[in-house]
C-alpha cells in the first residue's frame, strides 16, 4: 500500500517501509518467524514509497506509526537516509548509528517514546564476516569496491573503522556514486571516525566509469553492488565489459529482482575464479536486528535459534 491508502491496524502490526514491498521474500517469511518466536497474532503491513520521495510521504509515514496505537514499528530500506532528513523532529529518540550516519533502518516504540535505529553496521557486518576467508585482507593485500555512497556502504565502512582492527582492514576502499552530495555526506563522516584506512572518492556517473574503477582493482579485491540497481530500480552500476578482479569476491547486496549486476558476475565466475554473494544472509540478518527491536526480543545472530530462523526462511525462498 502506499501511504494514501494507510489505514489503523487492528491487530499488532510489523512495517515494512520500501518500494516494492509486496514482491520481497519477508511478507512470506515473517509470518513464519512470528509462530516460531512465539510473537503472537502479529501481522506484516508493506508501505510502499517511490525512490527519493517527497519529503512530506516520509512525514506522513512516521506520523501514522507513531499514532496508531496497534502500529508496533518496522523495517526502512532504501529511504534510510531520506527518511530520517524529512522527518528528524518526529523521533524522541536516534541512536549512536542513526545519528552519526543520518539514517535509520528501524522504527519501534519504547516507553512512549518513538525510536530510530540504524542496524545496519551490525547487520552488514555480520553479513560480511559470513562469507569473507579469515585473514583475507593481510592474506591478498586486496581492495573495497563499494558501488553506491548510501546509506548501506557508509554503514559497511563504519563496521571496519569502529570495529575491525588494522590487521583486518582492505588495503584500500573505494566509492564510486553517481551524486557529488553522496559522495560529500560520506567524506564528512569519514573525516570524524576513520582511524587510517585509505579512502577514495570516486564520481561515477556513468557505468562505464564505474568499469574503469573495477578493472583497477588488485587480485582478490570485493566488489558490492550497494546502488540498489536490479531491485529498486532496473539495471546494473556495471557494463557487461566490465572485468572483475581475479580472485575476487563480489557481493550484490539485494537477493530479489533482475539481478543484472549478479548475472554479471556469474558470467565471469570461472574465468576470473570468483566468489559470489547475493544479499539473502544479509536480509535475514537484517529483519531480524529490526525485529528485535522492535519486539523487545533477544534474538541470536547465530546459534540453533538463528540456525532455524535460516532454515525457515530459506523454505519459502
Amino acid at each position: 500500500m502506499n501511504v494514501q491508502e494507510l489505514t489503523p491496524a487492528h491487530k499488532p502490526s510489523f512495517y515494512f517501509v520500501g518500494v516494492t514491498t509486496g514482491k520481497s521474500s519477508i511478507m512470506r517469511v515473517f509470518p513464519r518467524w512470528a509462530e516460531y518466536l512465539g510473537l503472537g497474532d502479529v501481522e506484516i503491513r508493506g508501505i510502499d514509497c517511490k525512490w527519493h520521495d517527497d519529503p512530506e510521504v516520509y512525514r506522513k509515514v512516521v506520523a501514522f506509526l507513531k499514532g496508531d496505537p496497534l502500529s508496533l514499528g518496522g523495517l526502512v530500506t532504501t529511504h534510510k537516509m531520506d527518511l530520517l532528513e524529512a522527518a528528524r523532529g518526529q523521533f524522541e529518540y536516534l541512536d549512536p548509528y542513526a545519528e552519526l550516519l543520518a539514517e535509520i533502518s528501524s522504527i519501534s516504540k519504547q516507553d512512549g517514546r518513538l525510536c530510530g535505529h540504524a542496524k545496519d553496521p551490525i547487520t552488514s557486518g555480520l553479513s560480511l564476516e559470513a562469507f569473507l576467508p579469515a585473514g583475507h585482507w593481510q592474506r591478498t593485500g586486496a581492495e573495497m569496491c563499494l558501488l553506491g555512497a548510501g546509506g548501506s556502504s557508509l554503514a559497511l565502512t563504519c563496521y571496519l573503522m569502529r570495529q575491525k582492527p588494522r590487521s583486518e582492514w582492505p588495503n584500500r576502499i573505494v566509492v564510486t556514486n553517481r551524486s557529488p552530495k553522496r559522495l560529500a555526506h560520506m567524506r564528512e563522516v569519514h573525516k570524524g571516525i576513520n582511524p587510517g584506512i585509505r579512502l577514495d572518492y570516486v564520481l561515477a556517473e556513468t557505468a562505464s566509469k564505474n568499469d574503469q574503477v573495477v578493472n583497477a582493482l588488485k587480485p582478490g579485491s570485493l566488489v558490492v553492488n550497494a546502488t540498489g540497481l536490479g531491485k529498486d530500480a532496473p539495471g546494473s552500476p556495471l557494463t557487461d565489459a566490465v572485468r572483475f578482479p581475479q580472485d575476487g569476491l563480489v557481493w550484490e547486496y539485494n537477493y530479489r529482482g533482475e539481478l543484472v549486476f549478479l548475472d554479471q558476475a556469474r558470467a565471469q565466475e570461472r574465468s576470473r575464479h570468483l566468489t559470489i554473494e547475493d544479499g539473502w544472509v544479509y536480509f535475514i540478518h537484517g529483519w531480524t536486528r529490526v525485529m528485535a527491536e522492535v519486539f523487545h526480543r533477544d534474538i541470536p545472530t547465530s546459534g540453533p535459534v538463528f540456525d532455524e530462523l535460516c532454515r525457515i526462511a530459506a523454505a519459502v525462498r
